[in-house]
């Protein structure tokens, strides 16, 4: 029973990661109807980034989770550049053009990245590190805790900041008619900006966590991360908040629960059977609601 507890703890780890990176797939998707595949290198970005800044912040005395502020800092800037320059032009397009824009973006990202830090392995210091916490006969490590209890909270702070603010509402309006919100004199523009920027700083602090938790980056680190996460996204249903959420515990706790009970190998391959049965039962997703359009 003590192995399993640790097991769900460490699936709520990793699901919880995933949930903060799904959501920036699923708020991109839920307004502009573009899958981002550049999002999971801004996650390689946002580890490369704090790995560089982390020896400057030791050599200053200064506390080394700093690196948080300056990775989400630095991502939040890449992913509203990236929307401005490579996306924006191509809104009126074909989504097709879209999608290929996206695909080429990571992939220059990714060659960016090998080009500055060559493609070889580097290892990534901890950044909390603090005695694990101790709960019955179960031990906590210090940064799976608090990698739930941050990503829970930037969750729910996320949830609430879209239902209450003045921006939350404007997202959603450009989200249900991009036309209608102009005619009601939302700045479309800004709207998407702000959504990109959103989506940038969670994928950023995910990477830390994820780098903290799994300590070697890499420039092509934010592939398999970055295609989990949308997998998660579309399991809870792309386009819904909640449902990134759901989708991302679901697969960090089938993903740990595969490789500690049937076979590490087979990780993969069971979250991505998970994802083919849901959506042959319901295509939508868990949360989805299916939508009639006319013709």
């Amino acid at each position: 029973m003590i192995d399993f507890i640790k097991q769900i703890i460490n699936g709520l780890q990793i699901g919880s990661i995933y949930a903060l990176i799904a959501i920036g797939y699923t708020m991109v998707y839920g307004i502009v109807k573009l899958i981002n595949f550049a999002h999971g290198d801004i996650i390689m970005v946002g580890s490369y980034i704090s790995l560089v800044s982390i020896p400057q912040f030791i050599s200053l005395g200064l506390p080394v989770w700093l690196c948080i502020v300056v990775s989400v800092a630095f991502c939040i800037v890449l992913g509203v550049l990236i929307e401005l320059i490579a996306y924006r032009p191509l809104r009126s397009a074909p989504r097709l053009c879209s999608l290929i824009t996206a695909i080429g973006m990571s992939l220059f990202l990714q060659n960016l990245f090998m080009l500055i830090f060559t493609p070889n392995f580097r290892p990534f210091p901890q950044v909390f590190d603090v005695e694990p916490l101790k709960i019955s006969e179960v031990q906590v490590p210090f940064n799976t805790m608090l990698t739930i209890v941050v990503s829970v909270a930037l969750m729910i702070a996320l949830n609430l900041f879209v239902k209450l603010t003045k921006t939350g509402k404007a997202m959603r309006a450009v989200s249900e008619d991009e036309g209608a919100s102009r005619l009601m004199g939302i700045n479309v523009n800004r709207t998407i900006s702000v959504t990109f920027a959103i989506g940038s700083a969670l994928a950023a602090v995910g990477s830390v966590f994820y780098s903290n938790a799994y300590p070697l980056v890499e420039p092509t680190l934010g592939s398999m991360l970055g295609l989990k996460a949308f997998v998660a996204a579309v399991l809870g249903g792309i386009g819904i908040i909640p449902g990134a959420m759901l989708g991302g515990i679901v697969m960090g706790l089938a993903e740990s629960l595969t490789k500690a009970y049937i076979s590490s190998q087979l990780a993969d391959a069971v979250v991505f059977g998970i994802l083919i049965v849901v959506l042959l039962v319901k295509p939508s997703g868990i949360l989805g609601k299916n939508i009639r359009e006319k013709v």
